[in-house]
């Protein structure tokens, strides 16, 4: 299923005039992929037709509420994780524990939150990342050059604001400046 499904993909990307680049050599089995810009539903759906081509299943947090008959059947398909946004241990907590309970996961983030201009990025990305132990893959939809790219790898360290702007920079090396207040940037997370 998984080559018929990214037969799929290659041809719904090249009818697109869109090219994805082969997964990077520091792909593992447990990430969480940050992706920039989000400025159309069309990057949804280059996302997913990626992560198909891939042959990977990449996940996306949905309201629990959305899982409903028959909704539910499709978002699962698709990859999306109901998250509950009031329970106790939290957002990042709850996808702590899906990346603790899983051999192989992948989870899709857009940290501008929005396809509005935003004044800064939401940083929850980090905290699943640390929090997990796994690393932060930043991958760029190029609409200039229509590709969809790798740009690199950030472990988290012990500094949140240092991580993110050395994911700034890798952006910025790659002609993408994303919004970001540094002194907005919250210390804690809940």
């Amino acid at each position: 299923m998984k080559v018929l499904l990214s037969l799929c993909g290659k041809g719904l990307y090249m009818l697109m005039g869109w090219r994805f680049e082969p997964l990077p050599p520091y792909f593992s089995n447990k990430h969480v992929i940050i992706g920039f810009p989000h400025t159309t539903n069309m990057d949804t759906v280059r996302a997913f037709t990626g992560f198909r081509i891939a042959k990977i299943t990449g996940h996306i947090m949905i309201k629990k509420e959305w899982f409903r008959w028959p909704m539910s059947l499709f978002l699962r398909m698709m990859g999306g994780i109901p998250v509950d946004r009031h329970a106790s241990q939290g957002v990042v907590g709850q996808m702590v524990q899906i990346f603790e309970e899983k051999d192989v996961f992948f989870l899709a983030i857009v940290p501008e939150g929005s396809r509005k201009d935003v004044k800064t990025i939401k940083t929850g990305f980090w905290h699943i990342a640390k929090n997990a132990n796994v690393s932060i893959l930043c991958w760029y939809l190029d609409n200039e050059q229509k590709i969809t790219r790798w740009l690199g790898e950030v472990i988290p360290g012990d500094d949140k604001v240092a991580d993110i702007l050395k994911i700034r920079e890798i952006y910025r090396k790659a002609g993408y400046e994303f919004p970001l207040e540094v002194d907005s940037i919250p210390v804690d997370y809940k």
